[in-house]
């Protein structure tokens, strides 16, 4: 084999070498960061209204690829703040899916805002600094959200209920409120919250 033939196959093993390298970070994802405050600009004003995805869809597997990067990059406040707490960072995880699918920018026609849709007087009462900078939205969702399970025994319907429609309408109707929009929330926190335990 001549010096030229060497060069070729030499330079042709590094080129496979560095194109399997990048396939296996775009299956696996690259090396996760640890995101703290310093690393979402704190804002305030108004935002233009963005709906959140209404969850992934199966048949979509880019889709579904895009959200697991997505959710990746919030799990680590998700657990700091789970922590802080006290409540199970999978039930915060699924009722972010389950609000704004994971879009931080999500808002709602009712005004609801952010990953945990969080209404502008729920973020007062807490002291949200900026309710669209993910720190900040979780944290005080993942308080109100505390708040709720301790308001109501623990009971977890009661609780997902109440962080939907409101404690005075669960009191009101001393169970889940009779709202189609509220049962489906339930429902759907509770099928989601199925997949982040087990996963």
């Amino acid at each position: 084999m001549n010096s030229e033939s060497i060069l070729i196959n030499s330079a042709g093993s590094i080129a496979c070498g560095f194109f399997s390298i990048i396939m296996i970070f775009a299956f696996i994802g690259f090396p996760a960061h640890n995101f703290n405050e310093d690393k979402f600009a704190v804002m305030k004003g108004p935002r233009s209204y963005k709906m959140g995805i209404a969850g992934s869809d199966s048949s979509n597997p880019y889709l579904n690829y895009q959200l697991n990067k997505k959710e990746s990059l919030f799990f680590p406040i998700i657990i700091e703040a789970a922590d802080k707490h006290d409540v199970d960072p999978a039930l915060v995880k699924a009722i972010i899916m389950a609000e704004s699918g994971y879009n931080p920018m999500a808002t709602s026609k009712k005004g609801a805002v952010g990953l945990m849709q969080i209404m502008p007087q729920t973020a007062t009462a807490l002291g949200t600094e900026d309710m669209y900078n993910p720190v900040h939205n979780i944290d005080a969702g993942v308080e109100h959200l505390k708040k709720l399970l301790n308001q109501f025994g623990g009971d977890l319907e009661l609780t997902l209920a109440a962080y939907n429609a409101g404690s005075s309408k669960v009191l009101e109707y001393q169970g889940i409120p009779p709202y189609g929009a509220t049962r489906h929330f339930v429902r759907k926190v509770f099928e989601y919250y199925r997949y982040y335990q087990g996963a």
